[in-house]
């Protein structure tokens, strides 16, 4: 199976949900790196990704967000670079099985570039080229650049992991609502960010997080209108609410899978869930793309 033939026909592929939510309900506790427990927890880490594969998603993360030197310095894990992005990979591809694809995740560093910060372009490749060479070497099926907001360390990611990797390369941007619109924190438009990664290489572009999958929609209808590359879409779970001094996001799956339509016309290919999505939320997009598919 290859993304191609997921989205062969105008066929809509399913993806994953929240990872950070499900490992929250295993224990891990704030301020714990969760790339950590594909060391000390390996079998929690696998069971996370079977619940998604259970629940029908057909391409499945990888617990290696924040796995590159620069974010796994801060927990004193940067040594461990190479082996938790290679086993974090077998984990996934152990539960995925002739299921589904697995595409490696690649989160932010945390750290600016120059001219703002420190960090100089040719180091942040060499930083994310570090991880995707240790991802590549576990038998990843893709990589997903996910959660950026500077279109500068976006496109430092998307030359690394090309240049390691033949396979598809999604990158995802996180855009927030204001006055003007969508961009993200750094100034970055949704069209922007679209035609800007297609050129340099793309496979796929869209966004995750920041919203809900009713500001999704019109995220991803500005996308299309900027690119002809099939546009992923992961949306939080609705907007978090402080509940009793705990984040929640208390948008139902049935609310989620109510948009789903919505979000297809708009010009979405691959739907997934992010922040507070859970296995249920997936179930409710599956069940939503098959009564739209009328199967």
């Amino acid at each position: 199976m290859t993304i191609d033939q997921l989205l062969e026909n105008g066929r809509i592929a399913i993806a994953d949900g929240a990872w950070g939510t499900q490992f929250s309900e295993r224990g891990l506790q704030p301020g714990e790196a969760p790339e950590s427990w594909v060391l000390h927890q390996p079998d929690a880490v696998r069971e996370v990704a079977q619940a998604y594969v259970d629940a029908g998603a057909e391409i499945i993360l990888t617990n290696t967000f924040g796995g590159s030197r620069l974010k796994l310095a801060k927990c004193d894990l940067a040594d461990g670079v190479s082996e938790i992005n290679r086993r974090a990979v077998e984990l996934s591809k152990d539960a995925a099985g002739e299921s589904a694809l697995v595409f490696a995740s690649m989160g932010p560093t945390g750290e600016f570039m120059e001219p703002l910060g420190l960090v100089s372009e040719e180091e942040m490749v060499d930083v994310f080229a570090e991880q995707a060479e240790a991802i590549v070497a576990g038998g990843t099926d893709g990589i997903l650049i996910e959660t950026m907001t500077d279109l500068g360390e976006a496109k430092a990611a998307l030359a690394a992991a090309k240049s390691c990797f033949d396979g598809p390369v999604v990158v995802s941007l996180t855009f927030d609502k204001g006055p003007r619109g969508y961009a993200t924190m750094m100034g970055v438009t949704p069209e922007r960010a679209a035609e800007e990664l297609q050129a340099a290489g793309a496979d796929i572009v869209g966004s995750n997080c920041g919203h809900g999958i009713e500001n999704m929609i019109e995220v991803i209808a500005l996308m299309r209108g900027a690119t002809d590359l099939p546009l992923w879409a992961k949306p939080n779970a609705g907007m978090p609410k402080l509940i009793a001094g705990k984040t929640v996001f208390t948008q139902t799956p049935e609310e989620t899978a109510a948009h789903f339509a919505a979000l297809v016309e708009a010009g979405a290919r691959i739907i997934g869930g992010c922040c507070g999505t859970t296995p249920e939320h997936i179930r409710a997009l599956v069940r939503a793309r098959d009564t739209l598919a009328g199967e």
